[in-house]
């Protein structure tokens, strides 16, 4: 039995008794911000935990959810943890083909859907689920005619809770009683760069004790207010705006959905906000464009003060005075404040970037403007934390020291090990997968290649073991070095290099089609879609000049000597790449192997085909010429 602080949903309890009317969780829908307190939320939870318990929901139970972030769906997933169950949340955007293994794999028993959308993917692949014995909706848009037995709306669950707490009173504090923390709360399925996910199983004491450490870290206090919109399948997500939000008692805010995001971040302006690396560079290329876009003055005005505010940042980096304190103060006045405020960060205090490297151009340029932008590492088996930056040494280069607590050594060939109390409990139902993820002493392995330096302590991840290799001439290449350097071009959305045991590196991009679009129109460049775009010669020539660029500031060995544009970009729903924008480079080098071929065999033409997937799950094929021209 764990007391209140041990368990999430004892953590919810707690915030209803401590800060009953305090802001727990906000929800904007149809333009108007509607807050639930902490006791509102402990009632939604409990009248639908206990509307579960009516529908045969108990211990070891798994319940799945599924869409945006919405209030309903996170109080469906600590419903679920009060029974003794497991949450089990999942990717919105994955097709229904994709989502039937792991449905499937984790014995789902209920799946909680935001809408009619979610609904008819489940229902599409219904008889392959034997386990599942409830569909429950939360959106009823659309639902009038849906008159499947096992379908429920989630209010009428809640009223079958109410229903069965009449009669069973005390029964939900009784089951959040006799909760242990070691009780697997949360399984959350890896991304799957390498073959099909895995159901790696964290318990309420994982979770908990990851947050504290994380909190004892960084500046979190009870008034402040997150943006949760990151996708609620990734750990990032269950570990800051779920735990983090509970443990604290601070407020989560749900967005109206992905279309309003910005303007959603504009106008909560978060006191603590986390966005992936291509979320940032995405923000990044706004900001460009949008420069870009705006009149000769302003232009001038943003280009000034940002080359000093970078000057500045390269300065302080290099223990060097900066000088320049009236630029600089005139730089905040006139641009750096205004640009924090429009795009949402003039409240937020510590922002974080992870999952991936984030290009030092892209770094640095936050940073210069005075977003407090630092990088936190960790994986989805060690509930989402190993290390994070401090505020006064940030270096693009490491993702800064191991936290307190979580203790770090660097194994064979360079590969990251961790022990801490966040570390998971077990793959499931993979018995063989858990026994090799650990060392004979019981050490996590990442996966990763870094190096811990002696003397600042200080944790520097250089790729993926199994992708670091060498080039023909014995020169190390990391592909995420250089693709993170491209991708700091507002004109490039992906980037794929190649070099591992070949004379140069080459490069597949694929073009952002909406600054490239915008550039293409004010030049005066028809184009029809996607793939017309990027084959342009004009277009071909942008992206030469782009690469030309960042070679300037690659070592020789290493510059991007060929490239081409794909007609298409690269998509989850294609297998090419995860929902978390990670890399499947095995499945790429398969589906594009006769790009590497021809790069190598200095062809200057290659014929491809290649797969689309719709979002309903249907096929076709894209045919294209591709050109292939040398880096100027």
């Amino acid at each position: 039995m764990a007391g209140l602080e041990e368990t999430l949903p004892g953590l919810m309890l707690r915030n209803a008794q401590l800060r009953p009317d305090k802001p727990a969780i906000r929800e904007k829908d149809l333009g108007i911000w509607r807050t639930y307190t902490w006791a509102d939320y402990a009632r939604e939870v409990e009248e639908f935990a206990l509307g579960l318990l009516s529908l045969g929901f108990g211990k070891g139970d798994k319940l799945v959810v599924i869409g945006d972030n919405r209030p309903r769906l996170y109080w469906g997933q600590i419903a679920a943890q009060a029974l003794g169950g497991s949450a089990v949340p999942v990717y919105q955007d994955s097709i229904a083909e994709e989502m039937v293994f792991v449905l499937a794999d984790a014995d789902t028993k209920i799946i909680v859907a935001e809408d009619q959308e979610q609904v008819d993917k489940v229902l599409s692949i219904m008889d392959r689920l034997p386990a599942l014995e409830w569909l429950v909706y939360d959106d009823d848009r659309g639902m009038v005619d849906y008159d499947q037995p096992n379908l429920k709306s989630f209010v009428a669950v809640q009223e079958a809770g109410r229903e069965y707490g009449a009669s069973n009173a005390g029964a939900f504090e009784r089951s959040v009683e006799a909760l242990s923390a070691d009780g697997i709360a949360l399984m959350s399925y890896t991304s799957g760069t390498t073959g099909q996910p895995k159901g790696v199983m964290l318990s309420h004491g994982n979770l908990v004790a990851t947050a504290k450490i994380f909190c004892a870290n960084e500046d979190v206090r009870e008034s402040d207010d997150f943006l949760a919109y990151l996708p609620m399948a990734w750990v990032g997500e269950s570990m800051y705006n779920m735990t983090v939000a509970l443990l604290a008692g601070c407020c989560s805010n749900c967005p109206e959905g992905p279309e309003t995001l910005e303007r959603d971040l504009r106008e909560l302006g978060p006191t603590g906000f986390i966005a992936s690396p291509r979320g940032w560079e995405t923000i990044l290329s706004h900001l460009q464009v949008k420069a870009n876009d705006t009149s000769g003055v302003k232009r001038w005005f943003y280009e000034t003060f940002r080359r000093v505010a970078v000057k500045a940042e390269l300065a302080k980096a290099e223990g060097r005075s900066s000088g320049r304190g009236l630029m600089r103060w005139l730089g905040e006045f006139f641009v750096y404040g205004p640009v924090r405020d429009q795009i949402g960060l003039r409240r937020a205090r510590w922002c974080y970037t992870g999952g991936a490297p984030l290009g030092h151009d892209t770094f640095r340029f936050f940073r210069a403007f005075g977003v407090n932008l630092k990088q936190v590492y960790g994986s989805t088996e060690v509930s989402g934390l190993v290390s994070i930056q401090r505020d006064d040494n940030v270096n693009p280069d490491t993702v800064g020291p191991p936290c307190p607590g979580i203790d770090v050594r660097i194994g064979e060939n360079s590969e990251i090990l961790v022990k801490s109390p966040g570390v998971f409990k077990g793959y499931y139902k993979r018995e063989d997968a858990t026994a090799t993820a650990f060392t004979e002493d019981g050490y996590f392995r990442t996966g990763d290649a870094g190096v811990l330096d002696r003397k600042s302590g200080e944790l520097l991840i250089v790729d993926r073991a199994k992708d670091v290799g060498k080039m023909a001439d014995g020169t190390a290449y990391a592909a995420q070095f250089s693709e993170s350097k491209l991708k700091y071009s507002p004109y490039i959305s992906e980037a794929v290099s190649f070099g591992d045991g070949r004379e140069f590196v080459s490069v597949m991009v694929a073009v952002d089609q909406s600054t490239v679009g915008n550039w293409a129109e004010k030049n005066g460049i028809p184009y029809t879609n996607y793939m017309d775009l990027s084959q342009k010669p004009e277009v071909r020539e942008l992206i030469s000049n782009e690469i030309a660029r960042i070679n300037a500031t690659l070592p020789d060995s290493i510059r991007v000597k060929r490239f081409l544009l794909l007609a298409k970009d690269l998509d989850a729903d294609d297998s090419e790449i995860t929902r978390t924008r990670k890399l499947r480079r095995s499945y790429i080098a398969e589906r594009y192997a006769p790009v590497i071929n021809a790069f190598y065999d200095d062809k200057a033409e290659v014929d491809l085909r290649t797969e689309v997937t719709f979002e309903d799950g249907r096929r076709s094929h894209v045919d294209a010429r591709l050109h292939i021209q040398d880096a100027a």
